[in-house]
This record gives structure tokens, sequence and C-alpha cells, in this order.
């Protein structure tokens, strides 16, 4: 029996006014009842959209003029805006993305948490454009056009965007995609890379090209010249992320980055996560260590502690931590990162925070204050052993204000913690992306 063909989509412009944002960004209409997300549309705005999506309970749409423009609303500087899906908030003026972030993760603590935000901190800002040191480009040669692409997928698509460059990528590799392109056209393999693994440290870049066959020799002539002229490292992953090795044997694939303030220094892979703001990082980490105080006296629990980015520097000032991750890789560089940097009072430990972690015995220790950082899942199954650790403080950084607010509301409405404060940090401009973090107290019977 043979699939009933999809409806064609109406393709005369409807007028509308935006009422709202959803939480990643798009502007929210309601069409004869049903709710449209529209990219690129603002609150209070009058656009017309055409449609690129209907669905029985709701529809998606993009703007093709701007009838009425919000006062946010500025011209997007990148000439690949709305055709690349890299980014989805460049016509929205650089510090107005901040306030519209900000209002994103008060409603979302107030309509899903049920808390209230009694005090908000001042947003952690960086740079602009420039500021992104990791990333996963996808590369695909396209034989009508005898063309390399590289770059990110399309918006809604999962074809690859043709871009000539990205302004929001450090310009190591941000100004170099048509360049890459050229060199990989050149390759006997250039039909079999899917993509390169973009790692950049203090002061080396790193670029991971994920190949299905291994390049000749003539092709690693090739790599290693583009490489030296572009004063980068290249490397080869045939499978999984721990087969990247070195084009060249004398280069390294091991990255650094620091954290002055603290005399830290942190030894990373490419492919290993780190955050890709390194200048809201250490703003991040200066504000966790403020908030938590720390003396000797402490003993910490850091969970979804990674490489030990928050770890490691609460250690120099904590009399004891423990950092948890999921991830036995990360954990075993987590505790090199320690060794490298003569630290003897932090433990590591391998475990999956979404099982019972009962047994575990670090589980079993007191802590008297706690730090997250989860996935954009967020951390409520973990959130039940909090009654046994009875932490006096925790900071919690999340990736995702929805699951922050749902975790919220069961510190503060089950679990008798106080919320003290929360705000948004500019992890990722020019996206809809919030990163945030929220301090809890637990309350003091009197």
């Amino acid at each position: 029996m043979s699939r009933s063909k999809r409806k064609p989509l109406p393709t005369t412009p409807i007028a509308v006014t935006i009422q709202s944002l959803t939480h990643d960004g798009r502007g929210v209409a309601h069409v004869d009842g049903k709710a449209t997300f529209i990219d690129e549309a603002l609150p209070g705005e009058e656009v017309e959209f055409i449609y690129t999506e209907i669905r029985k309970d709701y529809a998606e749409g993009k703007v093709v003029k701007v009838l009425t423009a919000s006062p946010l609303r500025t011209e997007a500087p990148c000439p690949h805006y709305g055709v690349c899906g890299g980014c989805s908030f460049q016509h929205v003026e650089s510090s107005a993305q901040i306030t519209v972030k900000q209002d994103l993760l008060m409603e979302q603590f107030k309509r899903i948490g049920k808390v209230e935000i009694p005090q908000l901190w001042e947003p952690l800002i960086g740079p602009h454009w420039g500021y992104r040191s990791k990333a996963r480009m996808g590369v695909k040669y396209v034989a009508k056009k005898e063309r390399v692409l590289v770059g990110f997928r399309e918006r809604r698509n999962p074809f690859l965007a043709d871009i000539g460059n990205c302004m929001v990528m450090n310009p190591k590799v941000g100004l170099k995609m048509i360049a890459l392109g050229e060199m990989i056209s050149e390759l006997s393999i250039r039909d079999k890379i899917p993509q390169i693994e973009v790692a950049i440290g203090d002061t080396d870049c790193v670029l991971a090209v994920r190949v299905l066959e291994p390049p000749t020799e003539a092709d690693k002539v090739i790599m290693s010249t583009f490489a030296r002229q572009h004063e980068l490292a290249l490397c080869l992953q045939s499978k999984g992320p721990d087969t990247i090795e070195p084009l060249n044997s004398e280069d390294s694939v091991m990255l650094i980055y620091t954290l002055p303030d603290h005399d830290i220094e942190f030894k990373f892979r490419p492919a290993m996560f780190t955050q890709v703001n390194y200048e809201i990082n250490r703003q991040m980490i200066n504000r966790v260590l403020d908030t938590l105080d720390l003396t000797e006296n402490d003993t910490v629990l850091d969970l979804f502690c990674g490489l030990g980015n928050f770890t490691l520097p609460m250690a120099k000032y904590a009399g004891k931590v423990v950092g948890v991750e999921g991830d036995q890789p990360l954990v075993n560089h987590a505790k090199e990162n320690a060794r490298h940097n003569n630290l003897s009072n932090v433990e590591f430990y391998a475990a999956d925070l979404s099982k019972d972690i009962s047994a575990q015995p670090w589980a079993q220790q007191k802590y008297n204050k706690i730090m997250l950082d989860p996935s954009r899942a967020g951390a409520s199954d973990v959130l039940p052993y909090f009654k046994k650790w009875q932490p006096e403080l925790i900071v919690y950084v999340s990736c995702n204000p929805s699951t922050l607010a749902r975790d919220a509301g069961i510190l503060v409405n089950e679990m008798g913690y106080k919320l003290v404060k929360a705000g948004v940090m500019d992890m990722f401009p020019q996206t809809a992306h919030v990163e945030s973090m929220a301090v809890f107290r637990k309350c003091t019977i009197k």
C-alpha cells in the first residue's frame, strides 16, 4: 500500500502579530487557533511569514517580511544568516540578547518550577563574535560543483550550508572554511571525509579529520603543507574519539586551556568536552568560587564534573573535593589533570548519575557544599540523594533553563532549600542557547 503524499504547503505569506518567544528563540503566533513557531520573529512584531511545516497540533514558519519591527531587531551582519543553522539570534541586537534570555529564565522558573527568582545576578558577558573554540563541522564533497563544503547544517535542514566563513568561530578556523574545502578537494579521499572536530586551546589549534578511508602518502603531504601554512595541527580520526592520532608524529593532539586567576592548567584531547567560550568559562568559575566561599573546612561534591573544570579550582581552596562524572575516559583525564596541577585533595569517580548510586563509597560520605553542571536533561535523578548529603549550599550551572527550573522547583518546594539568586551567562552569543547559574541555601528551622 503506497504512502499518501503530504499536502503541499501554502505559499501565500500570512500577516500575524508575534505574541511571545519559545525557549529556542522562535516567535509564537496563533493562526486559526493553532500555535505557529516562526524563525526570526520577535514579540510585538507584525510580520508576514510562510509555512515551513504544518502538523496536527502546531505549525512552523519563517519570516519573509517585517511589517512592524521590534526595537530589539537589528540587521544580521553574517551574509549566511538564515541559511546556516549555526546561529539563530543574529537578528536581535547583541546586548538585547541577554535581556531576552534573562526574561526567558525568569519565565521558566515561574511557570515550570513555581519559583520566583528573588535576585538576578548581573549577566556574565564576553565577546559577541569569534568566541567559539570547539565545534564539529560537517564536510561534503559536491560532485556537481566539484567543490568541498565545510561548515554547519542548514537551519532545520540536513544539508550542509554553503558558507565562506563563520563569524562566531575563533578566526583561526572561522576565516578558513573556504581554504579548508579547497585543501580537502585536492585529496584522493575528498568524498570520504564526513566531519572535522575543531579544538582550540589557549595557543594551539587542532583539527581532527574524520576519515572513512586512510589518506595516501600524497594526501598526507597536501594536508601537512596546509597545516604548516595555517599554523595548526591536523589529526586523523578513523573511528571513535579514541582513534584520533596526529597526522605527523611530531605534532601533539593535546591542547591546553588555563585559569590564570587560580594557577590551573588543563590538558585535553580534541574530542573531549570543554566549554566553547573561554572568557565566559573563566568568569563563570570565578563566580562559583566567590559564591561557595570555600575554606579548608569544606568538603565539596562536584557532580557531572567532566574534566574537572570546577573541581580543580575548587580544590585550590577547599579541604576536600570529590568529582563524579559518567564518562570514564574523562574521569581518567581529570585525574591526570589533578596530578599535573599537584592537587592531592581531590578524588574522581565514574558513575552514571541517572542510576542508583547509593552503594557507591563516595555517595555514602557527607558534603556541606555541592556543585553540579549537568547535561540538558538536568539533575532530577540525583537530587533525592541530597537528603542524605544535606549540603548547606548548592551551586547549579545549567545549559537548559527548563530543566534548571524544574530542579529548582524540587529543591525549593520539596526539599527545603531557598533559591538565593540566579542569572544568565552569555556562553553562546548570536544563538538562543541559554546558559545560567543558580544558588540554593538550606533553610534553617527557627
